[in-house]
C-alpha cells in the first residue's frame, strides 16, 4: 500500500476544527514537473449553475463544514466560474491502450486539476471533470453530462464507504446548458478528489515518445510523493520497487472489486491509477444476478472488461506499465528479465487477497485446502441460477449450522435447489471444522457483505428525478450508501431486488 492513505478518513482533530467554505492552503506539486507534462488553462464557465449533490464527508477532508455548499462562492467555484484562490488549473497529457489497442496521445480532455489542498485532512488534488475544452479533448466538447456526473458522484462515495480504494467526489454542479451525446442532455461538473490522478498512461506517454528523461522525472515524482519506501537501501533499483508496489496495490484493488461484485467497465491503461485507486467512473456497475461473464459497458462488444476478466486485464495493464518503465530498469535482456520477475507480485497478491475476502464473505476464519473448491462450487451454482450477488451473501449470514430446515430463504434463490442443498452440507461441515458459532459468524459476515449497493436502477431513478430538478433522491442515496453494512429499516426498499425494467438499462462510454 502506498504511503498516501488510499481510503482516508478524517482525524478527530480535523472534525473539531471544520470551517465553512473558504480559502484553502493550495499547492500544485504536479505543476512542478514542467509544461511537457500539462497545459495550463482555466475552466470554461458553466451558465446558470445549480447544486445537484454534495458530500459533506468529502468536504471534511478539505477542512470544510457540512454547510460549506451553502456559500454562493462554493457553487461558482465548482462550476468553474470563479477561480479557486491559489489554484493553478491545468490539464495533463497522457497516452494509453484502449480496449487493448494503442490509442496514442490522450490526456485530460475535460478534466482540470485546480490544485492540491495541503490542509488538516491531508493532501488531496482537486479536479473538475466536465470543465470544458482542453488541448486533449480530441473530437470531444470537454463537457460531462448530468447523467454520468451523478453516477460518478454516487459511485465514488459508495465505493469509499464499502472500503474500496477510490477517488472521492465532493459535489456535482449542473446547468441547463445543452450537451449533445446520443441525444441532447444537460451539462454538469463533478469535483473529484484524489491523492494523485497519475495513471499508467502518463508513463506510457513518455515511453512511447522516447522521452526517457521525462519518464524518469515522472517516476521520481511518483516515488518521492507517494511511494517513498521504494528508495529504501534494500531496493537496488527504485523503479523496479515502484512497479512492484503498483502491482501490489492493483492486486488489492481488483480483489476488492471482485469481492463486492463491482465491474469497472473500461479498464483502459489510461483509466488505471498508479496508486491502486478506483478512478474514472464511466460505464461501471455492480452485479445483480450473478453472471461471471457480465459486461456492464454496452460499448464493450467483445466483453474484454467482463467481471471475471478484470483480474487478467489488470495484469495485462501492469505488463504495459512494466514495458513503459523498462528504460529505467537498465538495458537489454537483463532489464526485461527484471520486469518479468516483478509482475508475478500481482498474481501472488491477488490470489492471497481474493482468498482472504471470499473466506470472509463466507464467514470462514481459517484457511483450508478445500476452500477453493467450496467457493468455486458456490459460484457455479450462482452463475447457473443468476442468483443475486449482494442479496445472497447478506442472507447467508442467517444460515444456522444445526438447522437445515431453515434454509428456505437461501435455497429459494437457486434454480438448482438440490445443488444448493449439497453445497450447504459441505459448507456446514466446513463451519463445524473450525467450531464456528452462528451469532459471531453472522456479525462478522455482515461487516463484509453489504446490504446496500448502488444498483443501476437506483442510480437511474435519481437521474430521472434530477432531470426534473428534484435532487432529493441523490441526497437520499448518498445517505443510504454511506452506511452500506448497516441495517437501515427506514430505507429497506433500497436493498430490494431490482425491478424487471432494470434489466433493460444500459450504460456506455458516452458521458
Amino acid at each position: 500500500m502506498p504511503a498516501t492513505e488510499r481510503t482516508a478518513t478524517v482525524p478527530a482533530a480535523v472534525s473539531d476544527s471544520l470551517k465553512p467554505f473558504g480559502p484553502l492552503r493550495l499547492i500544485n506539486r504536479f505543476a512542478t514537473l514542467g509544461t511537457e507534462f500539462f497545459t495550463r488553462l482555466p475552466p470554461q464557465p458553466l451558465p446558470a449553475p445549480y447544486l445537484v449533490g454534495f458530500s459533506a464527508d468529502a468536504a471534511r477532508l478539505l477542512g470544510w463544514s457540512p454547510d460549506a455548499a451553502r456559500d454562493p462562492e462554493f457553487l461558482a467555484t465548482f462550476a468553474g466560474n470563479t477561480p479557486l484562490a491559489g489554484g493553478d488549473p491545468l490539464a495533463s497529457v497522457y497516452s494509453g491502450h484502449q480496449f487493448g489497442v494503442w490509442a496514442g496521445q490522450l490526456g485530460d480532455g475535460r478534466a482540470l486539476l485546480l490544485g492540491e489542498s495541503d490542509g488538516p485532512g491531508g493532501r488531496w488534488e482537486i479536479q473538475l471533470k466536465g470543465g470544458g475544452l482542453t488541448p486533449y479533448s480530441r473530437m470531444g466538447d470537454g463537457r460531462a453530462v448530468l447523467r454520468s456526473s451523478i453516477r460518478e458522484f454516487l459511485g465514488s462515495e459508495a465505493m469509499f464507504h464499502l472500503g474500496v480504494p477510490t477517488t472521492r467526489a465532493l459535489c456535482v454542479v449542473g446547468s441547463d446548458a445543452p450537451v449533445r451525446r446520443e441525444t441532447i442532455e444537460t451539462a454538469a461538473v463533478v469535483t473529484r478528489l484524489s491523492p494523485s490522478f497519475i495513471r499508467f498512461g502518463h508513463f506510457e506517454h513518455f515511453w512511447a515518445g522516447d522521452k526517457y528523461e521525462a519518464l524518469r522525472q515522472l517516476a521520481d515524482f511518483t516515488i518521492d510523493h507517494h511511494y517513498p519506501h521504494c528508495r529504501d537501501a534494500a531496493n537496488a533499483n527504485p523503479y523496479l520497487a515502484l512497479l512492484s508496489a503498483v502491482c501490489d496495490a492493483t492486486a488489492e484493488l481488483v480483489a476488492h472489486w471482485q469481492a463486492v461484485g463491482f465491474c469497472h467497465g473500461v479498464m483502459n491503461t489510461d483509466n488505471m491509477s498508479i496508486l491502486g485507486l478506483t478512478i474514472d467512473y464511466g460505464p461501471f456497475g455492480f452485479l445483480d444476478g450473478f453472471n461471471a461473464h457480465h459486461i456492464c459497458n454496452h460499448s464493450d462488444t467483445q466483453g474484454r472488461y467482463a467481471y471475471q476478466a478484470q483480474p487478467n486485464v489488470a495484469y495485462w495493464n501492469l505488463f504495459c506499465l512494466a514495458q513503459a518503465l523498462l528504460p529505467l530498469f537498465g538495458e537489454g535482456e537483463a532489464a526485461i528479465e527484471q520486469a518479468k520477475s516483478v509482475l508475478p507480485v500481482f498474481t501472488t497478491r491477488f490470489a492471497e487477497e481474493i482468498d482472504l475476502r471470499m473466506r470472509a464473505k463466507l464467514g470462514l476464519r481459517e484457511s483450508h485446502a478445500d476452500d477453493e473448491a467450496l467457493i468455486n462450487h458456490l459460484f457455479k451454482l450462482m452463475h447457473e441460477g443468476r442468483v443475486d450477488f449482494t442479496h445472497f451473501f447478506r442472507t447467508l449470514a442467517t444460515l444456522r449450522i444445526d438447522n437445515p430446515d431453515a434454509d428456505a430463504p437461501l435455497r429459494d434463490m437457486f434454480i438448482d435447489r438440490p445443488g444448493f442443498d449439497a453445497w450447504a452440507v459441505d459448507y456446514r461441515a466446513r463451519l463445524r471444522h473450525e467450531a464456528s458459532t452462528d451469532a459471531k459468524r453472522a456479525i462478522a459476515m455482515r461487516l463484509v457483505n453489504p446490504k446496500y449497493i448502488l444498483r443501476n436502477h437506483l442510480a437511474e431513478i435519481a437521474i430521472r428525478r434530477a432531470n426534473e430538478k428534484d435532487f432529493s433522491e441523490v441526497e437520499t442515496l448518498l445517505k443510504v450508501l454511506s452506511h452500506p453494512y448497516d441495517e437501515q429499516p427506514e430505507f429497506e426498499r433500497y436493498a430490494e431486488l431490482p425491478p424487471d425494467w432494470a434489466a433493460q438499462l444500459e450504460v456506455s462510454c458516452s458521458s
